[in-house]
């Protein structure tokens, strides 16, 4: 009958006083949680004791029971109190009168009831505690007990204590409460126990995560709400987030940040590493608790559940997360019998015992299944037989496909019921449900269907659009009649406007599996039409990322995939070019070869749709560092367009420049120049020199440029296509941003610091404000700010900056993606020189291990992060390990780059300090000079590589007692850095003290 949960109050001579036994519904814990607490702070002991009578039991039987706890009885009393069992006013009626008289000391009580209670409760005398605050109800109450209030002031409550229930959470965001929920209350306790432990004081929670598993309907979202509703106010904040899709889950995590206070901007990753933060610190709130509802797909999900003290409920399909170790799982099973008829008959009152028990088994216990029937019942005449014995004989062609053996044929006969009716009391209810099944069922966009064009929804339902009235008429008999739920607009309008609907996803795949070829055709042409007018159809420009956000998610249900349509392939592009400009690499990936798999039945590889999805598919895997997959992408098309199409051809010109980014990524640095070359000089020729797409392949051949080490060919290209964005596009749009932090970039590479800082400065705090800090191109912007402030000498900025980078490019991009490494390897080597040797030896070791993995041996960024790691082992006086691996950097770099390329002067200079340190100086003075002469050469007297060298070189001649010819380079090497960077730059000062220059690795993006 009940589960209890004693304690008793504090010691000392308080602890004589009596014993209270709290009955309470569970609907109501939070109530029998704070009055427990009241009573135990004035030294009284408690037990909460869940009133739940059986149906079969006598009811005097059940109160009887009662006597058996300890102490006085109070009933928390309610709707629910007396219409668990179900039991009718007539027996309470009798069992009171039966049960209290003898026992009226015993027995008191308190209302916390929102209707009337039945008269039968004036017996009890219930003290009325319904919209007072904690300090009225709580006077009521103990007055209603006869117990003495405390005389002395008490302090504020402590910060574990329950919250007074009128009192709701601090932040709480949860699907209103299920009036009519039933039963579940040992899986509600059990995830209690789990989450909060043995109670205050009683040990800590055996987890912290915890996945609801189960079939579709069998109750889970229901499960987490209500406990949230149930044990909310044991914490400060709770938030619901539907994890259906990545893209609906992040921003309804994001939103969380203004709820919190958090001081951060409207960029979605700025908003949700925030939140992230706030929670793991657990700072505004301690205790909080976040719902991820309906996360199926964990790869798409996990890395959005964040860490820390608080709890995380999630609920889904599979058993990932319990599999993966990321959650323990409680496994949710359909309704017992009890429970089952025990619901039904509280839903369809007109129902016998035996009549619930036959509705129970015909639709096998399932919880969704039994609220259709059992609310069917209540609504109409049928006789409950007739109507069970329907269910009972129903056969796929009454409705049409079965959908999985996993569910019951009652479901697909019960529904069909419901929609008849339906369709009998209001026609144009039932079309609306009809295309609500087309959009994503977790947030059908009302609103955007509502202010559609005319033209784009079939003629009656624009006519029910156009009257306000007819509409919310259709929206609340669909409330009504099915599993349809509105969600409505904070606003202060008394009427406020539906925002999104949801709908459960077994209906939803049910009502499109229920229609015809034709009917599921039209549905999903007149949902394609009400996105295609919603896209702003300018996917680069960041004042519209909200609105494909928002589209993104219906892309699937309306069918946009499968759409021969090309208003609806571009809206599909359009949405694709969305996620790639957004950083959104993982997402778009998957739409892609969703896409790509549904395209190739049915369109010509070299059709421009096909050819611009293969294109960003392409570009996706490339961005995530899957560079071999993106290579056989984009040199099949281009093999294939080269046989079939001219050489200007503009979609073999897209693809050529495609496949010339991935192989920049792979290393093939002359191969992908080449290409670049001849794809600029074309669409110069075809489009003009400041054409879009003009632009955009002279920028990757500036890249390109940077990448061959010809700095001077690449800062004159960027500063050009800089001028053309500046004057062609607005000063902030995403593409001018791009282009300042190219130029900014050769300016650094130059050795122009100073000039790459000012730059650097103002184009950083442009990408924060345009595109926010979580966007790759912004990470990528404040990458390049903090080398530029390292090399200005600003170290105490850039070291922050970097560590910020760091924990930022791993949330966004994940810790293995190529950005993240670049990052990694930048802030390995400036904790060499100005922090943790231990951190930058481990962090050194791994980014080069990685791109080893990544890209292989030969790789420049391989070799290269390879001689970083020769640095740190010379900190730690490893001589011939640092020798030993400087000459391998040098030797591969040479062999890949040539040279003369200033990454190989990069090596040679570290080779020739580490000879020197094993006192090899003849092989450190000749590699030394072969070095000075090669860095004039390619960057230029001034350049501060070749004034590296012939500080390097100068110290080698001191070693060989030549002190004349060491003391006249050393000369005219302060000179010039005197000159170029200023007598207190860094640089300038090491020369001075004679400390041996080095040289780091620096991973250029791609």
């Amino acid at each position: 009958m009940v589960e209890q949960s004693a304690s008793s109050g504090p010691s000392g001579p308080s602890r004589s006083r009596e014993h209270i036994t709290i009955s309470y519904a569970g609907f109501n814990r939070p109530w029998a949680a704070w009055i427990s607490h009241q009573l135990e702070q004035l030294g009284h002991g408690t037990t909460m004791l869940r009133w739940d009578p059986a149906a079969d039991t006598p009811l005097a039987e059940e109160l009887s029971g009662l006597l058996a706890a300890e102490g006085r009885l109070l009933m928390v009393l309610d709707d629910w109190y007396f219409r668990l069992g179900p039991k009718s006013h007539d027996e309470w009626t009798a069992a009171l009168q039966e049960v209290l008289p003898p026992h009226a000391d015993r027995f008191a009580a308190v209302s916390i009831a929102s209707q009337k209670l039945p008269t039968t409760a004036a017996i009890l005398r219930p003290a009325d505690l319904r919209d007072l605050d904690a300090v009225e109800a709580n006077r009521r109450l103990l007055h209603r007990l006869g117990v003495t209030p405390a005389r002395r002031t008490r302090g504020e409550p402590s910060a574990d204590a329950p919250r007074f229930p009128n009192d709701p959470p601090e932040v709480w965001n949860i699907p209103r409460r299920n009036n009519r929920f039933t039963g579940r209350d040992s899986v509600l306790e059990e995830l209690h126990s789990k989450l909060a432990g043995g109670g205050l004081g009683a040990g800590p929670p055996l987890e912290t995560r915890i996945a609801l598993y189960g079939i579709s309907g069998v109750g889970k979202s229901q499960i987490a709400a209500e406990y949230a509703h149930r044990f909310g106010n044991d914490y400060d904040v709770v938030w619901w987030i539907s994890a259906t899709t990545r893209g609906a889950a992040r921003e309804q995590l994001a939103e969380l940040a203004t709820r919190l206070g958090l001081p951060v901007g409207q960029e979605l990753g700025d908003r949700i590493r925030a939140v992230h933060e706030a929670l793991r610190i657990g700072r505004p709130y301690r205790r909080w608790l976040l719902i991820f509802d309906s996360a199926d797909d964990m790869e798409q999900i996990e890395d959005l559940v964040p860490d820390g003290r608080g709890h995380v409920l999630i609920t889904t399909l599979t058993r990932d997360w319990s599999g993966s170790g990321s959650a323990q799982e409680i496994e949710v099973r359909p309704f017992t019998r009890i429970e089952s008829v025990a619901y039904a008959r509280r839903r369809a009152s007109r129902l016998t015992p035996l009549e619930a028990d036959l509705l129970s088994d015909a639709v096998q216990d399932l919880p969704l299944l039994l609220a259709q029937t059992a609310a069917w019942l209540d609504a109409n005449p049928m006789s409950p037989k007739e109507y069970i014995e329907l269910i009972r004989r129903g056969e796929p062609s009454l409705v049409g496909i079965r959908i999985s053996s996993d569910y019951p044929m009652a479901f697909q006969t019960s529904w069909a019921i419901t929609l008849n009716t339906l369709r009998e009391r209001s026609p144009a209810a039932v079309e609306l449900l009809k295309l609500f099944a087309f959009f994503a069922p977790d947030a059908i966009p009302v609103p955007m269907l509502a202010k559609a064009r005319r033209g784009d929804l079939p003629e009656h339902l624009a006519d029910l659009a156009a009257e306000p009235i007819s509409w919310n008429t259709a929206l609340r008999r669909l409330t009504e009649s099915t599993a349809v739920r509105l969600d409505y607009q904070i606003s202060q309008d008394s009427d406020p406007a539906v925002e999104t609907a949801q709908m459960h996803r077994l209906y939803h795949r049910f009502l499109r599996s229920d229609m015809t070829e034709d009917e599921r055709d039209h549905m999903s042409a007149t949902a394609c039409r009400v996105l295609v007018t919603a896209d702003p159809q300018n996917p680069s420009d960041t004042r519209y990322w909200e609105r494909y956000a928002e589209l993104i998610p219906h892309l699937e249900s309306a069918g946009v995939l499968d759409s021969p349509e090309p208003a609806v392939q571009e809206l599909l592009l359009n949405c694709i070019e969305y996620l790639r400009v957004r950083g959104e690499y993982r997402m778009g990936l998957r739409l892609c070869e969703q896409s790509m798999s549904r395209w190739r039945t049915r369109l010509d590889p070299t059709r421009r749709t096909m050819l611009v999805l293969t294109h960003q598919h392409a570009n996706m895997l490339r961005r995530l560092g899957r560079y071999r997959e993106a290579e056989a992408v984009g040199s099949a098309i281009v093999d294939q367009l080269t046989t079939e199409r001219e050489a200007s051809d503009a979609d073999l010109l897209r693809a050529q420049d495609g496949l010339a980014g991935t192989l920049m990524a792979l290393g093939s640095y002359e191969e992908a120049y080449r290409l670049f070359d001849a794809v600029w000089r074309a669409y110069t020729e075809l489009l003009g020199p400041e054409a879009p797409r003009t632009l955009s392949s002279r920028h990757n051949l500036g890249s390109a440029l940077a990448l061959l080490g010809r700095y001077e060919e690449a800062l004159v290209t960027h500063r050009e296509v800089l001028a053309f964005r500046k004057r062609e596009l607005r000063d902030r749009h995403h593409l001018t941003l791009n282009a300042g932090n190219a130029h900014a970039r050769m300016l650094r590479l130059l050795g122009r610091y100073r000039d790459a800082t000012s730059s650097q400065e103002l184009n950083a705090r442009l990408h924060l404000q345009v595109m926010g800090p979580h966007t790759p191109q912004t990470l990528r912007a404040e990458h390049d700010l903090a080398l530029c402030l390292r090399r200005s000498g600003e170290v105490a900025r850039a070291g922050t900056l970097m560590a910020d980078l760091v924990e930022r490019s791993r949330q966004v991009l994940g810790p293995r993606h190529p950005e993240t490494l670049t990052v990694l390897a930048d802030h390995s080597t400036f904790l060499r020189e100005h922090g943790d040797l231990g951190q930058s030896r481990e962090i050194g070791e791994e980014v080069a291990e990685r791109y080893r993995t990544l890209a292989g041996e030969s790789h420049p960024y391989t070799i290269g992060t390879l001689g970083n790691t020769g640095l740190v082992r010379a900190e730690f006086g490893e001589m011939p390990e640092a020798l030993e691996i400087a000459e391998r950097a040098l030797s591969g770099m040479t062999q890949v780059m040539g040279a003369d390329h200033p990454w190989t002067l990069g090596c040679a200079l570290n080779a020739g300090a580490a000879r020197n340190r094993v006192d090899d100086e003849e092989g450190a003075l000749e590699l030394g000079r072969d070095t000075l002469e090669r860095a004039k050469a390619a960057l230029g007297e001034t350049h501060p590589m070749t004034l590296s060298a012939k500080t390097a070189l100068a110290e080698d001649l001191r070693t060989l007692r030549r002190g004349q010819e060491a003391a006249k380079l050393e000369q005219e090497a302060v000179q010039q850095l005197t000159e170029t960077l200023g007598a207190e730059h860094p640089h300038t000062l090491s020369a001075r003290r004679r400390r041996r220059p080095y040289w780091d690795f620096e991973p250029q993006p791609v």
